[in-house]
């Protein structure tokens, strides 16, 4: 399922559907919406101060891309989360962002090579926190972090490629989202990761930069897998 595109032909309709579902979606992979929580038009027209019918066209696209379900006889309800999701959703995730890495680096340019520096620039003179003791999240972080794991695929030459990898981007986030204040205090050093990951990509060294890469991935994964309430049972 990759990312399905937006509709716009011009009615305002399709335009507010489309504003809506950018809404929906930051909210669905940031955890403002819980998984498993009811989506009920209603309410979320109220949320959103939206009609019916743009918001139910945004709800059917975030179901094509697997942030909402549609339960029969109930509507739509923020899609579940579960550790064998997540395994699921990492492994692919790792499949294809590698495959996309590797073209990456084989079609190297100058422009993808500065597009990967500067991205990595940015990031890495943000900090995760807002403060060092607790975790308070930095609003500039994500959109940055993001920024430069698109920049490493950018030159893949396949825009349905990127797309699948941006997807599974958005369901590893939510996961990884929703259990950072806990896992904010573990003892990893991602700057370091992301400067590896980047030194390996621009020098050519396809091999080492894929397998950064997943490591960088699969060590997300697995601190958020050992969240001890992630997958607690919530009440829909």
């Amino acid at each position: 399922m990759a990312r399905t595109p937006s509709i716009r032909n011009g009615s305002g309709s399709s335009t507010r559907a489309t504003s809506l579902y950018d809404q929906l979606r930051t909210d669905l992979i940031s955890g403002e919406l819980l998984p498993g929580s009811r989506l009920a038009i209603e309410a979320l027209a109220a949320r959103y101060s939206a009609s019916a019918t743009p918001l139910r066209e945004a709800l059917n696209r975030l179901v094509s891309e697997g942030l909402v379900e549609r339960r029969e006889l109930r509507g739509f309800a923020v899609a579940r989360i579960s550790e064998q999701d997540l395994a699921e959703i990492t492994k692919t995730r790792c499949w294809l962002e590698e495959l996309a890495l590797r073209e990456s680096i084989a079609n190297h340019t100058t422009e993808w090579e500065e597009a990967v520096v500067l991205a990595h620039h940015r990031l890495n003179r943000t900090p995760r926190s807002l403060t060092d003791n607790q975790f308070e999240d930095n609003p500039e972080w994500e959109p940055l972090h993001r920024a430069f794991h698109t920049a490493l695929i950018s030159g893949c030459d396949s825009r349905w490629l990127i797309g699948f990898c941006e997807q599974l981007a958005d369901q590893h986030n939510r996961y990884r989202t929703l259990s950072a204040p806990r896992a904010f205090h573990n003892k990893r050093d991602v700057n370091s990761e992301h400067q590896l990951i980047m030194e390996a990509a621009i020098a050519g060294d396809a091999d080492e930069a894929a397998r950064l890469l997943r490591s960088h991935i699969e060590r997300t994964a697995e601190i958020v897998k050992s969240d001890p309430l992630l997958f607690e049972p919530r009440e829909e």
